[in-house]
């Protein structure tokens, strides 16, 4: 497809797929399948081309790539194609004996031509794995790359265009222009995964044409450390699911709450995990990120200048790095506490009171995600006064990574679920269908009503 989108390409790209839509191969179960095996063979075949990529484009190791996109990428494809038969067949519910002889399916049917806008930090699973959900339920789509990592988005376009033709599957380049002509259009369903604020501008879009939508946004995850926590692990896991990528992930750590009395030693656990992960200088490590360009850079220098800097701190503009970063002595009024950080600085907060960080949590936007690390009393107490999009209990981010587990936000970070049979749910219109007999009629239903007295008794 033409590099050049404009409303005419654009307009012309939907009508092919609607044609194609139309013909019915997509509804065909093992049309689907066959596609996520073309899917999988190409990104098998094309992985160096987008470790070298992602290395241009945000410093990721090829270790951590696959990680955190390859691996949950390639284990979705494979739960798809392993389920995807049981999933799509029609699925019998009960009906009352006062609707008798009947019977009542829910049957999963495609809603049409889906829009998929990825952005950059994570941008092949957070591209991909969405477009695996709707594959799997028979859509054709569209999808829109962040113009943030232009490399990796190179060899994404080489995948899809070798799995799919266009009239099936689309990949679209651009900046925010494009993204604004593709939300003027009409699609079936809209799956975005993005900031809170770009997420309230596809939203209005969507609702001139009261098209339904997942927003996949994120927010300021909080991480408590109670006074009763495994505090060594505790501090290898949280400097694990702060650091990776950078900072950059909308389920990573965003400040941290720890009990007084655990405070100095949890501290003093993670700068040593720093260490061990990243080594003396991280910015000489090939397991340390980037930031992505130069504007966030400038935003998450004027984030360091409130607070006690007690490990870190360390910016380099023409290298776009910025090392790990503690920063003590935070107050809930500082710039870094107002907006999500999505960058290597770890504001820290103490209490003695479990309370106070339950109120704190709840007087804020709901957050895409919870880490809660101490005993089961107080587990349990966080977890039912509070509400995340998901959560974990002693560890961070592995939520993401069990495809059984629903995965998405709540309020401000989202709304909408996906992963495993979620994304085939997710992209399918659960259709009510009710079978009737015809040797037998119901004269109840009819005029003129005599019977209410009897009705009232059978219902």
């Amino acid at each position: 497809m033409d590099n050049i989108m404009n409303e005419e390409t654009i307009t012309a790209l939907l009508a092919k797929q609607r044609t194609f839509f139309a013909t019915q191969a997509t509804k065909n179960v093992e049309f689907r399948i066959e596609a996520l095996k073309r899917l999988k063979k190409a990104i098998i075949f094309n992985e160096a081309a987008l470790n070298d990529a992602i290395w241009a484009d945000l410093h990721k190791s090829a270790y951590e790539f696959y990680l955190t996109e390859i691996s949950l990428v390639l284990q979705e494809i494979d739960n798809h194609i392993r389920n995807l038969r049981r999933w799509s067949k029609p699925e019998h519910v009960h009906t009352p004996l006062t609707l008798f002889p009947s019977k009542s399916y829910v049957v999963h049917e495609p809603f049409g031509v889906v829009l998929i806008i990825a952005p950059w930090n994570y941008p092949f699973q957070l591209l991909i794995n969405p477009l695996i959900g709707a594959v799997s339920a028979g859509n054709c789509a569209v999808l829109k790359s962040s113009p943030y990592a232009p490399r990796t988005s190179a060899v994404m376009k080489q995948i899809v265009s070798s799995a799919f033709n266009e009239e099936y599957v689309a990949y679209t380049e651009g900046g925010r222009e494009v993204n604004q002509l593709l939300l003027a259009q009409r699609f079936d369903y809209i799956f975005f995964t993005g900031s809170a604020s770009l997420g309230r501008i596809v939203m209005a879009a969507a609702a001139k044409n009261l098209t339904p939508l997942t927003l996949e946004l994120g927010g300021k995850s909080p991480c408590i450390v109670d006074k009763d926590a495994a505090i060594d692990i505790a501090a290898k896991r949280i400097a694990w699911g702060k650091l990776i990528n950078a900072g950059q992930t909308c389920i990573g750590v965003d400040y941290l709450f720890v009990h007084k009395a655990v405070k100095a030693k949890l501290i003093e656990s993670i700068k040593r995990y720093i260490k061990l992960f990243y080594g003396d200088n991280p910015e000489s490590s090939e397991d340390f990120p980037r930031i992505v360009n130069d504007k966030a850079m400038e935003r998450l220098a004027a984030l360091m200048t409130e607070g006690n800097i007690i490990e870190g701190g360390e910016l380099r503009r023409d290298e776009r790095y910025i090392s790990p970063t503690l920063i003590d002595d935070v107050k809930p009024d500082f710039p870094i506490m107002q907006e999500e950080i999505f960058g290597p600085l770890l504001p820290i907060m103490e209490f003695t009171d479990i309370q106070t960080v339950i109120d704190y949590i709840n007087n804020h936007e709901k957050p895409l995600a919870l880490y809660f690390f101490g005993g089961k009393k107080e587990a349990k107490r966080v977890i039912a006064a509070t509400t995340s999009g998901g959560a974990c209990i002693n560890d961070t981010l592995l939520h993401i990574a069990n495809h059984h587990l629903p995965f998405g936000g709540v309020g401000n970070s989202g709304m909408g679920k996906y992963h495993g049979r979620y994304s085939f749910d997710t992209f399918s219109n659960k259709r009510a269908l009710f079978v009737s007999k015809t040797w037998f009629d119901i004269f109840l239903k009819y005029a003129p009503y005599k019977e209410l007295n009897f009705l009232k008794k059978i219902m």
